[in-house]
């Protein structure tokens, strides 16, 4: 199976050499649940967009240091290429900015949250777990980098996880069984180390406050692997693409 990853930010210039750019990530969090995908990347926050949403078989938005309400260029185009995507029947599986530009592209609304940060390995409920999450805990534990939220669902969106801080954590579009997007406002792809260090430059720089930096560095740890619900999150994700491309090929 064919993922495309649409690129909507940049890893910190001070991250990058250590822990590489956001596609590599999300291709290192299918590794083990599908070592079968394939990945090609579209930099769209460069403005590099598919030539058409038929040109793979599933997309994945990534996160992105920008909000949907920026005034960019390429945020509209690619709530345009999303709302292609689900015509054309190409499942979707957005994360965090990825999170809320679908919910923005299908009819909700995402704000920079009166809640402020939520930074640092965070545990998120799950209310609803439909056949492709059976291997979803009943509780995840994910690292959340991220001042903006989805404030306003769409009219078929669903709530399957959600956290104290975050009330819309997890979303599927359409059936919950068998969604056509299913989206999560942490980042299940992101090492806790990973987070950390990103607390640490957040805080120092006055983007966060240096307490909540802090805070959520002591939280979260050094540990360079994935946590064990990041991993459970993949394999039900891997599931959910491919369902909803057997789906559409059935169609």
């Amino acid at each position: 199976m064919r993922i495309g990853v649409l690129q909507t930010g940049k890893v910190n210039d001070k991250l990058r050499n250590a822990y590489g750019e956001y596609p590599a990530m999300m291709e290192a969090l299918f590794d083990e649940a599908a070592p079968d995908f394939a990945f090609e990347h579209f930099a769209v926050v460069d403005g590099a967009f598919p030539a058409s949403a038929e040109v793979c078989d599933g997309w994945l938005v990534t996160g992105s240091r920008h909000g949907v309400y920026d005034d960019l260029p390429w945020i509209d185009t690619l709530k345009m290429f999303l709302r292609e995507a689900r015509s054309a029947r190409r499942p979707i599986l957005g994360i965090c900015f990825g999170h809320q530009i679908v919910a923005e592209a299908f009819g909700g609304r995402a704000v920079k949250s009166d809640r402020g940060w939520g930074l640092g390995l965070t545990e998120y409920r799950v209310t609803r777990r439909p056949g492709w999450m059976a291997e979803a805990p009943l509780t995840m534990t994910l690292n959340a980098i991220h001042q903006d939220q989805v404030v306003a669902l769409p009219a078929d969106a669903t709530i399957l996880a959600e956290s104290d801080h975050c009330a819309f954590a997890m979303l599927a579009y359409g059936e919950p069984d068998a969604p056509d997007a299913v989206t999560i406002q942490p980042h299940p792809e992101c090492a806790p180390v990973y987070t950390s260090d990103l607390a640490a430059i957040l805080g120092a720089d006055g983007r966060a406050p240096a307490e909540v930096a802090e805070a959520a560095r002591a939280a979260t740890g050094r540990d360079r692997a994935l946590t064990p619900s990041a991993r459970a999150f993949a394999t039900c994700a891997a599931t959910f693409l491919r369902q909803a491309r057997a789906r559409a090929e059935a169609a």
